[in-house]
């Protein structure tokens, strides 16, 4: 194929599943709200099921689930059949999966969940099948094209399901009131949990590994200090250690080139009034901080409220 048909055919599927996903904007509204609150009624969990691509969608929709504080577990439908719907108990909601709303599996489950009393949700791209009438809802993700070049393999279905399940994470998290706070709780690994987890004085180099020097200190001084702690920048304090200005290593370089660098002295080259934080601050509200487009920094005191520095932090202690 030319490029110019390779460059057809990405405009031709993005177009398909666009429109799907806005057909399906429409569809999914009658019953969604009724959705949201039978699981948030729920005194159990959800269990996602479905088969195939659907149970691959249903599997990632049980994760988001998850990780937004909404208990969630997937079952592939095949299994269900032979054991699995052990998992399912009494004040679960079961959320099915299926574009032909007629998949055979989920059907042979249906007399299990009734019996068990579980609310059932479908996600389904008809719903006037036997099985959408059988459920308790239908949040209805009808396409009109797939965008497969042969209309075969799920591609516009597929997308559209796993944005009505994103919807409902989100309208869960919102009615329920999940905060950031209870987000990192989910997620206390990686860079998601550390900044919402940790806070600067969890971080930070303590005092007694900052360089602090006075007002008159001369260059000389200034640059063996800042050797001898290698944090990228060093406070200027006054005798009680309260904070009078910074200087960072860039500064050091900048004075290096003029005339006679050693004439100078630290009230010369510190930046007064620099940004602080406090030790209680979260790591992600710092972050943003270092990357005010205004003012981009990579080493900040940290202050007590009377101005008096406590340790020093590094985007890099961050980020690590």
């Amino acid at each position: 194929m030319e490029h110019s048909q390779l460059i057809a055919e990405v405009d031709r599927v993005f177009a398909a599943e666009i429109a799907a996903l806005q057909s399906v904007r429409k569809s999914v509204r009658k019953n969604f709200p009724q959705a949201v609150e039978l699981i948030l009624g729920a005194k159990g969990k959800v269990v996602v099921t479905g088969i195939g691509k659907s149970g691959l969608i249903g599997r990632k929709i049980a994760a988001t689930l998850a990780s937004t504080g909404r208990t969630s577990t997937f079952i592939n439908a095949a299994d269900a059949l032979h054991g699995d719907l052990g998992m399912v108990s009494d004040g679960d909601v079961v959320l099915m999966l299926s574009n032909s709303a007629s998949t055979a599996e989920l059907v042979l489950m249906l007399p299990s969940l009734r019996k068990m009393g579980v609310g059932i949700i479908g996600i389904f791209g008809r719903d006037d099948s036997e099985l959408a009438k059988a459920v308790d809802l239908v949040l209805l993700a009808e396409i009109t094209a797939e965008g497969c070049p042969l209309e075969l393999a799920p591609m516009g279905s597929s997308t559209a399901a796993l944005v009505v399940g994103d919807a409902l994470a989100s309208a869960l998290m919102k009615a329920s009131g999940f905060s950031a706070d209870d987000f990192a709780l989910y997620h206390p690994a990686g860079m998601i949990g550390r900044r919402l987890l940790l806070s600067v004085g969890d971080v930070m180099h303590p005092v007694t590994e900052v360089s602090l020097v006075g007002v008159d200190d001369g260059f000389r001084e200034l640059v063996g200090e800042m050797t001898r702690t290698n944090l990228g920048a060093i406070c200027v304090v006054d005798a009680s250690k309260r904070l009078l200005g910074v200087i960072s290593d860039g500064d050091v370089r900048r004075t290096i080139i003029q005339d006679d660098p050693f004439k100078l002295c630290a009230r010369d080259i510190m930046t007064a009034e620099p940004v602080t934080v406090a030790a209680k601050m979260k790591l992600g509200e710092v972050l943003a901080l270092m990357e005010s487009p205004t003012r981009r920094i990579y080493v900040v005191p940290v202050v007590e409220e009377d101005g008096k520095v406590v340790g020093m932090v590094r985007m890099h202690d961050i980020v690590r």
